[in-house]
């Protein structure tokens, strides 16, 4: 098969505003284009959205010329594909219209032979403007969505999140987004290939099913299957069967090797198509049990705790998003020990290169259909427009291992059930018509060995209480949007948390980055701006006043509100790990951000790890200790009560996702600020594989509420250390600190840090953009040496909550 391909440079015009040949690069988008050309100013500057936002009022025109030899026009059929149009789209060649697109999820492809010409052609997108297309079809037909973006956007398939989200901005770019290309076909060409497991003991039967697409005739198929260390594999025909003796498996992270397989197809000499597989079997547990019915990601026979974050899309203008910016973040989840991406479905399907990087790094993918918070009308066009969505996307991403379930749409069953957005009784009808109908007959033609979940959440479906906690999955908010304590999470044992977060501010860096010196304070216009989740700036000094006292400087105030989220998230996850059986998964929302905001991101928009993204790394850990304290925060936190008899104890466990027994010593400390020891001692633990164990409980009442601490740590039978911590019986700014004399310098790749009393929440600042090996910790008082692992650190200082004041 020939390749022409049209990526490059192409011209752009805008002839509402007067812009015309303006130098363009595709794959790119209109926001970009104008941005290295110097035509518009940064959209996450300061309030500059409001700026970019006007633009996308006009039509785009993207133009070239290209050359077609005779021997490309002479092929059999010739067509344009566009693998990524976005949105509303007229294609013209040499002035005539050759096709229409009205989706940014799907690849099109046109026969454009009959107009094409020998030599020179031109070619021509014209994009409709994207607000004024979803005004002028609201009009004509209701759909309503998140209040949070701009009305009308569920009659466009484009992100949702462009057109706004409680975290981004309204910022609904335009073009030509992914790879465009002629393509010159000879007698057939290879439609797809989909890969069958079947799996025996020590054996994998493989069954290679090649769909050709004729134009003329067709021509031999072989395949070649070469292993992780390169043995091989072959087989003929459009139904190769393979057999694998002694399997290599793929497994998620912290279970195994992710060992991968190439499988390659060739169509004679006509075509080829090779893309690597893992051999797994990959489904949900869901049996029936005690509490209800479990919910648990099932590798190879394993139920796995789920421990991960949602992902959105990395930028809102999508030319900045590569397979290196990508990479770097799933490696930095892999960092934190998640084994599990959930892919949010208000965004766009990510590239291959997102799946690539998750199968090689053992990260589950949890797939949502591109579907969030809204409601559509399912017309015969539109069923029809959705239907080659799903079937292009399915056969693109099938053959990763990483896939772990696709999930037909984000809250919708909850949103529907309880008649939000819902402007008659036929939408509700067509919800069950798309996402208990239509998608799963797709997947029983397009990949029926996969787990599919009609919502998240859900517990299976038909609107049957799709919250419920003793079935499948749950978003769970009380805690934030609620406005309950942190300690809340403790009343509940969810099957999978798919959901649940917390705001902090970015680093100030990152505030910098988009404020001028009079913007930064939290309550200002621009700092509200960057705020998209209502009054939360406000919602986060609230909870701030719970647990810290009030800092003097904004500086302070960001750090106090990443250590507020990062314990937030502590609460839940480490009180789902301790029930693990019970609860199977704690997926955090959210992984990254798509611009600089004040958001639920563990990432920001730099890429820069926020306080809760080192404490992931820590109660996500293999083997995690943590203690379920009881004192004031779990009690009474109105210092006015009338006295009572406030219990003051410890709990400690210990949770193993590993496949190994695990065997160490737990040992404790009550300690005075100063850390100096009141009482210790030390447990010997034996946690069985994949299970979680508690320690005996302790009774420290008879102690003082506001002057001691109980410190612990784990280490494994050879001595290393596998987890510390400490807890507090009252909130930290009703606590006696005592000033720790932090003190820090620079020692090759190391940061040496000194403290003189007890230090809790210590902040090593070596740079925004430096990562380390551990970050936000407590101190018993010493020296703690932390490696720098990437960065590079001009100078160091540390604060720690003694300093929030």
């Amino acid at each position: 098969m020939k390749k022409l391909s049209l990526n490059g440079s192409w011209s752009l015009e805008i002839s509402g505003i007067g812009f015309g040949n303006v130098s363009a690069q595709v794959p790119g988008s209109v926001y970009h284009d104008l941005l290295q050309n110097g035509l518009m100013e940064d959209p996450f500057y300061r309030d500059n959205e409001m700026k970019a936002l006007a633009l996308m009022d006009n039509d785009f025109v993207y133009s070239r010329s290209f050359t077609v030899s005779d021997e490309l026009l002479n092929s059999d059929a010739v067509l344009l594909r566009c693998e990524g149009l976005d949105t509303i789209a007229t294609v013209r060649i040499n002035g005539e219209v050759a096709g229409l697109a009205n989706n940014m999820h799907r690849i099109w492809e046109f026969d454009v032979k009959k107009y094409l010409r020998s030599g020179e052609n031109a070619i021509s997108v014209r994009f409709a403007s994207p607000t004024k297309y979803i005004k002028e079809q609201y009009a004509k037909s209701v759909a309503d969505g998140s209040s949070d973006a701009m009305v009308g956007f569920p009659h466009i398939r484009k992100a949702h999140c462009m057109f706004g989200w409680d975290w981004g901005p309204r910022l609904p770019d335009a073009g030509i987004w992914r790879d465009i290309m002629i393509l010159g076909v000879d007698v057939a060409r290879i439609r797809d290939v989909h890969v069958l497991q079947h799996h025996q003991e020590n054996k994998v039967t493989l069954e290679v099913n090649t769909h050709i697409s004729q134009v003329t005739g067709t021509a031999p198929v072989s395949v070649t299957v070469t292993g992780p260390c390169g043995k091989t594999w072959t087989a003929e025909g459009e139904k190769a069967v393979i057999e694998i003796e002694d399997p290599q498996l793929w497994w998620p992270a912290g279970f195994g090797e992710q060992n991968l397989y190439t499988v390659s197809v060739k169509l004679g000499d006509l075509d080829a198509w090779e893309r690597r597989i893992g051999l797994r079997t990959m489904t949900v547990t869901r049996k029936k049990d005690e509490w209800g019915e479990s919910f648990a990601h099932c590798v190879n026979g394993i139920d796995i705790f789920a421990m991960g974050a949602d992902y959105i899309p990395e930028d809102n203008l999508l030319p900045r998003v590569n397979p290196e910016r990508t990479r770097r973040l799933l490696e930095d989840a892999r960092a934190a020990n998640m084994n599990c991406i959930r892919v949010w479905g208000g965004g766009y399907y990510p590239d291959d290169f997102f799946y690539d990087a998750c199968d090689e790094l053992g990260l589950l993918v949890w797939q949502d259909f591109m579907f969030a918070c809204a409601v559509y009308n399912l017309t015969e066009e539109f069923e029809e427009n959705i239907t080659a969505e799903f079937i292009d996307n399915v056969r693109r991403l099938r053959h990763h291992p990483s896939l772990a379930l696709w999930c037909g749409n984000n809250e919708m069953e909850d949103f529907v059930d309880k008649g939000e957005w819902v402007a008659c009784h036929r939408q509700k009808a067509d919800y069950i018509k798309m996402y208990e109908y239509i998608i799963p007959k797709v997947l029983k033609t397009e990949d029926p060995q996969a787990f599919y979940w009609p919502a998240s959440p859900s517990s299976g479906g038909s609107f049957d209480n799709p919250q419920d906690p003793n079935r499948g999955d749950v978003h769970y908010w009380m805690v934030w949007h609620g406005l309950l304590p942190f300690t809340d999470y403790r009343n509940h044992l969810f099957r999978y948390v798919s959901e649940f977060g917390f705001q902090s501010f970015p680093c100030m860096e990152t505030i910098e980055s988009f404020t001028e010196p009079e913007d930064r304070n939290v309550f200002s216009y621009v700092m509200e701006k960057h705020q998209r989740n209502a009054s939360a700036n406000g919602r986060i000094v609230s909870y701030l006043s719970q647990m810290y006292l009030y800092p003097r400087e904004m500086t302070d105030l960001v750090y106090a509100s990443q250590l507020l989220q990062a314990q937030a998230m502590q609460y839940g996850v480490e009180h789902w790990r301790r029930n693990r059986g019970r609860c199977m998964g704690a997926v955090v929302w959210q992984l990254n951000d798509c611009w600089p905001v004040a958001s639920w991101a563990s990432i920001d928009y730099y890429g820069r790890w926020k306080a809760l993204h080192y404490y992931e790394k820590r109660f996500f850990a293999p083997v995690l200790i943590s203690c379920h304290e009881e004192g004031i925060l779990s009690q009474n936190t109105n210092v006015n009560a009338e006295p009572f008899a406030l219990e003051k104890s410890a709990h400690l466990n210990v949770s193993n996702e590993t496949l190994k027994d695990f065997r160490g010593t737990a040992k404790w400390s009550l300690r005075r600020p100063d850390a100096s020891v009141i009482e210790e001692g030390e447990f010997q633990v034996s946690c069985p594989a994949l299970s979680a164990v508690w320690l005996p409980k302790q009774d420290f009442s008879h102690y003082g509420t506001y002057d001691c601490y109980y410190s612990y740590s784990l280490t494994d039978e050879n001595g290393a250390e596998a987890g510390q911590g400490s807890v507090l019986f009252c909130a930290p700014k009703h606590f006696n600190f005592i000033d720790p004399q932090l003190s820090a310098f620079v020692d090759g790749d190391e940061i040496i840090v000194t403290a003189n009393a007890y230090a809790r929440s210590v902040e090593i600042m070596a740079g925004a953009d430096v990562l380390l090996e551990d970050n936000y910790f407590d101190m018993d008082g010493g020296v703690r040496r932390v490696k720098i692992l990437r960065g590079e650190v001009d100078s160091v200082s540390v604060r720690s909550v003694y300093d929030i004041r």
